[in-house]
């Protein structure tokens, strides 16, 4: 489906026009909607706006979408009508948006009701929907009674995905084709303000792209029209050495590559949607990360390549991983058997994060923060009977990877010196590095990673 990267298209954007995107602290409230508001209208060149639901909604959304019995389903309802009225009670003319809302707030109940009796996929993306549907309408407002040009757009007419509910995929090629037929012409009248996380498959379905697709979505668009600069709008003013929640200490990185940005979205910082930095990467737009709440303060400008990267970047923590051992004496000397566990793996979905190997046995893990889209457990009981039909299987939970993010850690001496010399009190559970020259990355136990983080940023970074 993603054509887009093999176009023989020109890298460069086009305008100077921006896309900015708000996440849902940045719209939870009247309050948070103008200083967003304030952030639009301080840079001309922004001409297209993506938005998040408000802070809360889509978790309500989610909660409906199980299926709750009316009480439940009538509290959670009440708790999205009091956020959005918030905002409506606010407006001068509240009156044409309240009415907008309302027929929102009906279609949640009808399809609350519906998930009550049964449950889907399918369902629960029409469902979720809703809370960007709802942000944008109020936003738009918002700027209308500041008598700015501003217009609502569905983002589904343009965003085509696969029919993959909860975790859809883009079809970069329509995408482009129907951006530039309906969303360009807009963007030269108007600041046109659109919804993330959101699309629609080949029959219309509402489909969402995952949690985090806000910022994947604002990336998207922003090379689909060739735009000079995605900014990324959320509630802390850039990318930091680490989680300040965990080292406050920790420090803003200015200017950082695409490649140490990605892999610190991949290793569990939370700044970035790991998918959001793929379409820039495409288009060598520069990716600009900073806070609504206090947007003087600067930011992090994430771009293809900075002057003399530092051997250590940051360090990143991702929680509840999960290490699969598998021993089998048929390994020795023979071939296949990885192959064989990674059928078993691919045939249950599994995606394995890393992986080492001996003679004797292999060790993987797999990122269980999000489980599946149904919050089910990856580990399934049919998948640890076909795995134990070949191997003798043992399973590690609340464990934490911790990622030291640099450049050409692979050719550096004294790096596991440096890193492991100070970790002496703890298990390490398990190391991979060398496979790539931008990280180093291993397990230990959940309960300890937050003192490992603090341990390693302070000898390599204060």
């Amino acid at each position: 489906m993603n054509q887009a990267a093999s176009r023989n298209v020109n890298p460069a954007p086009l305008t100077q026009w921006v896309v900015a995107k708000f996440g849902g602290t940045s719209v939870a409230d009247f309050e948070a909607m103008n200083r967003s508001a304030d952030v639009v209208l301080s840079n001309s060149n922004v001409r297209l706006v993506v938005l998040s639901a408000s802070a809360g909604v889509t978790n309500l959304l989610v909660e409906l979408a199980e299926g709750k019995e009316s009480s439940r389903r009538i509290f959670l309802q009440d708790e999205i009508r009091r956020i959005q009225y918030a905002i409506i009670d606010k407006l001068t003319q509240p009156d044409v948006i309240r009415e907008e809302i309302d027929r929102m707030l009906d279609n949640v109940a009808m399809l609350s009701e519906a998930a009550s009796l049964a449950t889907s996929h399918a369902l629960t993306d029409e469902l979720v929907s809703h809370g960007e549907l709802m942000s944008t309408l109020l936003f738009v407002e918002i700027l209308r009674q500041r008598a700015v040009a501003a217009e609502w757009f569905d983002v589904r007419k343009v965003m085509r995905t696969t029919d993959r509910f909860g975790r859809a995929e883009p079809d970069t090629s329509t995408l482009f084709d129907l951006s530039a037929q309906q969303l360009l012409p807009r963007i030269q009248n108007a600041i046109v303000v659109t919804q993330g996380f959101i699309g629609a498959e080949a029959k219309g379905r509402t489909t969402t792209l995952g949690r985090g697709g806000s910022d994947y979505t604002a990336a998207l668009l922003g090379e689909a029209l060739s735009l000079a600069r995605v900014d990324i709008w959320t509630d802390v003013p850039g990318i930091y050495t680490t989680d300040p929640r965990v080292v406050p200490a920790a420090k803003r990185i200015d200017r950082i590559a695409f490649e140490e940005a990605a892999e610190m979205a991949t290793f569990g910082a939370k700044v970035l949607h790991p998918a959001t930095l793929l379409p820039a990467v495409r288009r060598g737009i520069p990716v600009f990360v900073g806070s609504s709440k206090d947007p003087a303060a600067g930011g992090t400008m994430v771009c293809n390549t900075t002057e003399n990267p530092p051997l250590f970047r940051a360090l990143a923590l991702r929680r509840k991983q999960t290490l699969l051992t598998l021993h089998s004496l048929t390994m020795l000397h023979s071939q296949g058997f990885l192959a064989e566990v990674f059928g078993i793996l691919a045939r249950h979905n599994i995606s394995v994060d890393l992986i080492t190997t001996s003679e004797v046995s292999i060790a993987l893990t797999l990122d269980t923060t999000g489980s599946t889209s149904s919050g089910d457990s990856l580990l399934t009981t049919s998948l640890l009977t076909e795995l134990s039909s070949v191997c003798r299987v043992e399973v590690e939970e609340n464990l934490a990877l911790i990622a030291l993010i640099g450049n050409k850690l692979s050719q550096a001496r004294g790096v596991g010196k440096e890193v492991f010399g100070v970790l002496d009190p703890f298990n390490i559970r398990m190391i991979c590095y060398g496979a790539s020259s931008y990280n180093l990355c291993f397990l230990v136990p959940g309960d300890d990673a937050n003192q490992v983080v603090q341990t390693l940023h302070k000898n390599i970074f204060e």
